[in-house]
């Protein structure tokens, strides 16, 4: 597929408007690959996955950190949003709500970011991204959790102030924005214990590091907002623990890149 035609911001706002997902498990039936897609290679004996995303997608994000690494071999498809891509009758035979991301295994569709990360855990269980602690697995399923339900709205809620926005918006717009925003990460930040969250890198630390990276992104197109002081000293270390992460770069959005 070839580049975009619209601008950089009209991407984004298109990506998260359609990736936005809710934590609930969805399965569809069981379905072939859609023709055109390439080779795959194996794992297992069984062919690679079909991976689907969205250039800077949160959700998408997240699949993808996890593929890396539990090292599944996989195609990506990248889908473009201006061209209609998620509204074909056969990306919508794979998910029929026409978002990112998606993954067909072996002939299985299943679509939800959080649904996605757990399958790849049952189906390829090391390297982990649950503790085998069962009360350190809660709590990284319970934070992967809150940035679902309680990180994501305050972040829609600034990119939409300031990314998102076609005109600049109110000063005190973007300030309530930011305000809601520091409340939640203030607490995100008091729940880690030094780079991570219960010890060791988990499905928490890459369900939250792609809405971190979001607010860098507004920094660094929009610096006046200082959002990228939004971010706390533990947050921050989070985030250079992914960031140092071998298969990081693989993952990087591509659209962001230049």
């Amino acid at each position: 597929m070839g580049t975009p035609s619209c601008g950089a911001e009209q991407r984004e706002r298109q990506v998260l408007a359609i990736s936005i997902a809710t934590p609930a498990l969805h399965v569809a039936s069981n379905l072939g690959c859609a023709p055109g897609l390439g080779d795959s290679g194996h794992h297992g004996g069984t062919l690679a996955l079909d991976f689907y995303f969205g250039s800077g997608s949160q959700y998408a994000w997240r699949v993808w950190l996890a593929l890396e690494h539990k090292g599944v071999p996989y195609t990506a498809h990248r889908m473009h949003f201006d061209k209609g891509d998620l509204r074909t009758p056969a990306y919508l035979a794979i998910n029929p709500r026409g978002r990112v991301p998606a993954i067909v295994d072996d002939g299985f569709a299943l679509f939800e970011s959080s649904a996605i990360v757990a399958y790849l855990e049952d189906k390829y269980p090391t390297p982990a991204l649950f503790p085998k602690d069962i009360r350190k697995r809660a709590i990284a399923r319970r934070i992967a959790a809150e940035v679902d339900t309680d990180l994501a709205v305050p972040n829609e809620a600034l990119l939409d102030a300031t990314l998102f926005s076609r005109e600049p918006a109110p000063a005190e717009v973007v300030a309530a924005a930011k305000e809601g925003l520091a409340k939640e990460l203030a607490r995100f930040e008091s729940y880690l214990e030094g780079d991570t969250f219960v010890g060791e890198l988990t499905v928490a630390e890459i369900t939250i590091y792609p809405f971190l990276r979001f607010l860098d992104r507004i920094q660094e197109r929009q610096p006046q907002h200082g959002a990228g002081a939004l971010i706390g000293p533990k947050l921050r270390q989070l985030m250079r623990r992914v960031e140092a992460l071998p298969y990081y770069d693989k993952t990087f959005p591509p659209h962001w890149r230049g």
